[in-house]
């Protein structure tokens, strides 16, 4: 009796287990299938790669390195100065002293909307604290210029006006990168020298290259000191001067160093 209130579909549940046992498999035979797909795309990407690096070991070449220097005169100068009304011992105020000092530069012929910006454009003044009243006002400012010589009358210019917080930020070139890449082909060029030297005894002959590898080493800094004319600190030159002091910079040396491969032939 107790079978008859039982569903039918209960005697059914086997073909459901058959039924979800298939789906089951299928979808494990998929992820197989995938699985494989990847790693023969992996394999074969694998095995292109070595074929190609082999191509290139198996070709006869030379390695050999090159280099070419040079200096160049700088001719961007930048010149730090500090305008502070300790300098003037509070008698003049910043705003007066910075009038005088665009002044004076514009009467040495230079382009002070072009070539003087504050170092600092958020904040145009700066203050300190020195003691518990005492507040002095400051700002800086960096000026560029062409040459040594400019730079001389530049400080002795800014020393006549009480101005003696000045010194040398950097130098420059304004065409180094054109002198760069002249380097670059040079250098190159005494690579291949180099191959040519070693390989003509053997009677081979230096193909294309196959392989170039550019090292930049380029040093820009200020190597030199400034001679003859002090440009920090209390006041130094005296005002019967004959002739303007002699400022000399180290010249800017600018070396490309090159590695190369050349194909070599028969």
């Amino acid at each position: 009796m107790l079978l008859w209130l039982i569903e039918p579909d209960v005697f059914q549940l086997p073909q459901l287990h058959k039924h979800f046992n298939i789906v089951g498999h299928t979808k494990r035979q998929l992820t197989y299938m995938k699985r494989l797909k990847l790693t023969a795309l992996f394999f074969l990407t694998f095995l292109l790669g070595q074929s190609q690096t082999k191509n290139f070991i198996d070709q006869p070449y030379i390695e050999v390195s090159g280099s070419a220097d040079t200096f160049v005169t700088p001719n961007e100068i930048f010149i730090k100065i500090l305008l502070s009304e300790k300098d003037t011992k509070d008698r003049v105020s910043i705003e007066e002293l910075e009038i005088r000092m665009v002044n004076a530069l514009k009467a040495l012929g230079l382009d002070t909307e072009k070539d003087l910006t504050t170092a600092d454009i958020a904040s145009n003044f700066k203050f300190y604290l020195l003691k518990s009243k005492d507040v002095i006002k400051t700002k800086l400012y960096i000026l560029k210029v062409s040459d040594a010589v400019t730079a001389s009358k530049v400080f002795i210019k800014l020393e006549e006006l009480g101005i003696s917080n000045t010194t040398i930020d950097r130098v420059d070139h304004s065409d180094l990168e054109r002198i760069k890449n002249i380097m670059r082909t040079n250098a190159i060029a005494n690579a291949k020298a180099r191959a040519t030297a070693l390989t003509k005894p053997l009677n081979q002959i230096v193909g294309p290259a196959i392989h170039i590898a550019d090292t930049e080493n380029y040093n820009q800094q200020l190597l030199g000191r400034v001679a003859g004319i002090q440009i920090r600190g209390a006041t130094t030159f005296q005002n019967d001067y004959k002739e303007l002091p002699k400022i000399d910079f180290e010249k800017i040396k600018v070396t490309a160093n090159i590695t190369a491969k050349f194909v070599l032939k028969t």
